[in-house]
């Protein structure tokens, strides 16, 4: 359950939580057409609060735009300034950010070329996504029957309203069998990626990731682990992973800007390793939180401090 806070940004204003609303015939909530992004604002080790890699979730959000053919009427510049004047309007010194570009209402139909396109910003305060001990204890994961969607098929670096119906189809399947997340095979069986996350193993201490060119989104996380990784040393590759690869890596987690930095202990009943936190996981985990809410300042580009 989201909790309410004071206010939400709408359209330049910022608005009250209960006053925050849309017409039932807003377009993207009849065809799933428009951009959303997620952003997590931290308090840190010193006390301060950042915004982990806001700009780099704003150029994927007007990326996405830009896919779909959606022009925002505002700049990055003013949604980013945008969130921040949200977080200081709630008094949050941590946080989840969710803009959203979206097809407001006005004619039907699949096509409306003139609806007006509306920015909307909301924040609420977000825990472990996938559980409360799975960060420390790692999670039970399955293959799920529904593929990630073929690149012939969507835009798959685009994070698009209506493409999420496949991850919560995978995900609602995964609950429904008693695991915690599901893991999307694409059309040709090789891994994707999560629900919600990317997806890593570790064999003989080399770190592998599915390639930007596989059905995936261009994670943030991803490209921060994968920073991370390179500066500890950790050998990197970015390349296809079948099934059998999966169950018998040594280790694997998800990544994500909700999941963090998640550590998979078991795929399809099988244990990943000895089913515990891995020593590479470990590292790169204390890493990634040194970073967003400790007191590492190697990256001070990733930062927007409120």
């Amino acid at each position: 359950m989201v909790q309410k806070v004071k206010s939400i940004w709408i359209e330049g204003e910022l608005v009250a939580w209960d006053d925050a609303k849309i017409h039932v015939l807003t377009h993207s909530l009849h065809y799933g057409l428009g951009a959303f992004e997620g952003v997590r604002a931290y308090k840190r080790g010193d006390g301060t609060t950042a915004i982990f890699r806001l700009h780099d979730h704003l150029d994927r959000l007007f990326d996405t735009c830009r896919l779909v053919m959606i022009e925002p009427r505002f700049t990055h510049d003013q949604v980013a300034e945008a969130c921040q004047a949200l977080l200081r309007d709630n008094a949050m010194d941590e946080a989840y950010l969710r803009p959203v570009v979206y097809v407001g209402d006005g004619a039907m139909g699949v096509l409306a070329p003139d609806n007006p396109i509306r920015t909307m910003i909301i924040a609420w305060k977000w825990g472990a996504y996938l559980g409360r001990d799975a960060v420390e204890l790692g999670i039970r994961a399955k293959i799920s029957s529904w593929a990630r969607h073929h690149v012939h098929v969507s835009l798959a670096k685009g994070k698009i309203m209506g493409q999420y119906t496949n991850s919560t189809m995978a995900k609602r399947e995964a609950k429904m069998g008693h695991y915690d997340e599901a893991i999307l095979l694409d059309v040709n069986g090789y891994v994707a990626e999560g629900s919600g996350e990317n997806l890593f193993i570790v064999k003989k201490g080399r770190l592998i990731t599915p390639p930007l060119s596989a059905s995936i989104l261009a994670g943030i996380t991803r490209d921060t682990i994968l920073a991370i990784a390179r500066e500890e040393g950790i050998p990197v590759a970015e390349e296809m992973i079948s099934r059998d690869q999966l169950y018998l890596a040594d280790e694997s987690f998800f990544t994500g800007t909700a999941a963090e930095v998640t550590p998979i202990r078991e795929v399809d009943d099988r244990k990943i390793g000895p089913g515990t936190v891995g020593p590479v996981t470990k590292r790169l985990q204390d890493r990634y939180f040194g970073i967003v809410k400790g007191t590492d300042e190697s990256h001070p580009e990733w930062l927007t401090r409120l």
